[in-house]
């Protein structure tokens, strides 16, 4: 038996997320086209009849504008000490930039246990991919991976190196463990996912969700928001953004299910430190 942990950086919007479920082959982790979404280490477990990798989703690393931004930036460092490997995910149609370099500086001390995953290929021309990975040569990785999160495109190959690169020893988590996720925590990522989803460019940073109550089958979560305008805009005329999202966040909860969402305002608590613990950060 052989057994490991994976952690995941690059920058916002590679596919981190995308490429975690891909290959647990189920949803662990929430997923958006916005920067940040991922504010947490999030850990999927893949289960293969002779190893176990758990994998570690971290937040992109960007340089920080806010207390948030801060705190990310030091959970995404965090994640990089003691594991067996760390995957440097790039993307395929995006020129690698000082953002992507600056990643990679943090990646090169542990390099003989480092992958590159050039992530999004199905999306890139193949000459743009062949010019990505000429780039990344220059790091001297243990690996290249081009792979598609979205289509599961070359992840299998990823997977079988994965599997070789881990450890042995026995496994971590039980059979049908697939995230290591307290309830509470993944019910306020799914209403923050939706939420995400229905408020697009208006106010992604100024989102956080937290459980208040949880008395099963009732569950009650706190929206919270930055300005009084941006509670209008989650509420939504009549109700309709609120309970859409209510709507979407509770079919993906076990049925039965009472799913109750109230939107509060923190004013700037992103800006402020002892809000951001607060929040869960």
């Amino acid at each position: 038996m052989r057994s490991g942990f994976v952690t995941l950086v690059g920058r916002p919007n590679v596919g981190k997320s995308t490429l975690v479920n891909q290959i647990v082959g189920s949803k662990v982790t929430i997923t958006s086209d916005k920067p940040q979404t991922t504010r947490q280490q999030i850990r999927g477990v893949l289960h293969r009849p002779t190893a176990q990798i758990v994998l570690v989703d971290t937040p992109g690393v960007t340089r920080p504008r806010s207390a948030l931004g801060d705190r990310l930036a030091h959970t995404a460092e965090e994640a990089l000490a003691g594991v067996d490997v760390v995957m440097l995910v790039i993307d395929a149609t995006a020129r690698i930039g000082a953002g992507d370099r600056a990643v990679a500086a943090r990646v090169l001390p542990a390099k003989e246990r480092a992958l590159l995953v050039l992530n999004k290929v199905d999306l890139a021309a193949p000459a743009q991919i062949a010019a990505q990975l000429t780039v990344a040569a220059e790091w001297d990785l243990a690996g290249y991976f081009p792979v598609s999160a979205l289509t599961g495109d070359g992840v299998d190959v990823l997977v079988e190196e994965l599997e070789r690169m881990m450890p042995e020893g026995p496994a971590f988590y039980p059979d049908d463990q697939v995230r290591d996720l307290p309830e509470e925590f993944w019910v306020a990522e799914l209403v923050r996912e939706q939420l995400l989803a229905e408020t697009r460019d208006e106010l992604p940073h100024s989102i956080a969700c937290r459980v208040t109550e949880w008395e099963w089958p009732r569950i009650r979560c706190e929206i919270v928001v930055e300005r009084d305008s941006q509670k209008g805009i989650v509420i939504g005329k009549g109700g309709a953004v609120l309970r859409k999202v209510g709507q979407a966040a509770r079919a993906q909860l076990p049925a039965g299910a009472f799913l109750e969402l109230h939107v509060t305002v923190e004013k700037d608590w992103q800006r402020r430190p002892d809000r951001v613990r607060r929040m869960g950060y």
